[in-house]
């Protein structure tokens, strides 16, 4: 049943991260479960969580083997909590991180909880393969058979081909088309200039760079197998070596390369979220609140809306019951999962014919100020594994909102299958 108590407010109270990886290097041979509880473990040692029973773990991954089966529970038998919390997985492609926040959050509001960690993991260094569908099925059908003979005969119809291992789709399902394909496709239905995505990743990983000079990540970013820094990071990019890169999705016409796509990576990142009460108890901070969440999905098999369009629906809607516009932030968080989304996002904004006919407004949101995008570098220069980003998005805005003070912050992740998770979140 639900407390009839009036929401309470949700407090942030800090993040852990372990530096991000480009895949098949550093954490080349860990798994998701390493990774998670690396993080985990990060966090329960920095705000002395060592065998208290917290209301729940709510994490996931993208890209799972069979043996990750209650990931995130087996995550917390691998660290110091009480082994009493309770965990479970949740998969909301690269929302995850940030549904898994905001789901956690509104247990605590409701009263259900007075504390809970949310976050996620990805590996794609480890990325499960499956038997040949024919082999499995052909392995099926010999487990079924009541005798030797019957064994062998489901064998008959065996072809070397089978022996060909399934890798992890990099596909739509509905269309065939990559992440990559997609982007490409709303690039050029908003005219998005190859100049202007190779700008933004560039800004990118100089901000990033700063961040960390400044010692703006010394507490949400732990050392790992040798890391102390994301191995993205490009420190001394260099502006001319990115415009003479190739595009990599469409190489006659395109406009995406290596350098303004996210890399594939590998990475965890946790989250801890409390009542106020709870956090004052135990004299530990409040970095900031979780005002709101939302989450959106685009019809892009049908319609002519973009893969990766789904924020742009989501954050009018949650500004409306909040009373709020856009310009009405101190930081915006925009997922970079490709230079070019991100501008998508920024023009459909701006854009009065759209805003009519897709948002059914009767005003478009307008433009932001883009000196308050990304301030400590977004998913370009960091990498993207892909449950693990909202964690750490929603653990460096909280910061950036503490070190000022005050503020209020916007944050906008996009997601695979036409879906998108947005929040609010403020001091």
């Amino acid at each position: 049943m639900l407390s009839a108590a009036a929401p309470r407010r949700v407090a942030i109270i800090g993040g852990s991260r372990i530096p991000f990886a480009r895949a098949n290097t550093a954490y080349a041979e860990l798994s998701n479960s390493d990774m998670l509880a690396g993080a985990l473990q990060a966090l329960v040692d920095r705000f002395d969580l060592h065998g208290q029973r917290l209301g729940e773990v709510v994490a996931g991954a993208v890209l799972k083997h069979a043996r990750d089966i209650n990931l995130t529970r087996e995550c917390v038998f691998s660290t110091t909590l009480s082994h009493e919390t309770p965990a479970y997985d949740i998969q909301q492609a690269c929302g995850t991180g940030l549904e898994a926040a905001i789901l956690v959050a509104n247990k605590i509001a409701l009263g259900q909880i007075d504390c809970g960690i949310a976050g996620g993991v990805d590996t794609v260094s480890d990325a499960p393969i499956a038997l040949n569908d024919g082999l499995r099925k052909t392995l099926l059908r010999a487990g079924r058979a009541r005798s030797v003979g019957g064994r062998i005969a489901a064998f008959g119809g065996a072809r070397p081909s089978m022996l060909k291992p399934e890798l992890p789709r990099n596909a739509e399902i509905r269309t065939g088309l990559s992440m990559g394909e997609h982007c490409e496709l709303m690039a050029r239905r908003w005219n998005i200039a190859r100049a202007d995505q190779d700008a933004l990743a560039v800004a990118s990983h100089r901000n990033l760079h700063a961040a960390y000079e400044a010692g703006y990540l010394n507490s949400l970013v732990v050392p790992f197998e040798g890391l102390s820094r994301d191995n993205n990071l490009r420190p001394d990019i260099d502006p001319g070596k990115i415009a003479a890169m190739k595009p990599v999705f469409d190489r006659r016409a395109g406009t995406l390369t290596a350098a303004n796509s996210t890399p594939l990576t590998d990475g965890a990142a946790v989250v801890l979220l409390a009542s106020e009460d709870w956090a004052r108890e135990r004299g530990l901070p409040i970095l900031a609140y979780l005002r709101a969440g939302e989450a959106a999905a685009v019809d892009f098999v049908r319609g002519d809306e973009g893969l990766l369009m789904a924020p742009v629906h989501a954050v009018p809607r949650m500004l409306s019951k909040l009373g709020l516009s856009l310009q009405d932030f101190d930081f915006y968080e925009i997922h970079e999962a490709f230079a070019a989304q991100v501008l998508c996002t920024l023009a459909a904004w701006e854009d009065a014919e759209y805003a009519r006919e897709r948002l059914g407004l009767a005003e478009p949101p307008g433009a932001i100020d883009r000196a308050k995008m990304n301030m400590w570098g977004g998913s370009l220069a960091t990498g993207h594994p892909f449950a693990a980003t909202g964690g750490r998005i929603l653990a460096s805005l909280a910061t950036m909102i503490d070190r000022r003070g005050s503020g209020r912050g916007l944050i906008s992740v996009c997601a695979a299958a036409g879906q998108g998770v947005v929040a609010v979140i403020e001091k």
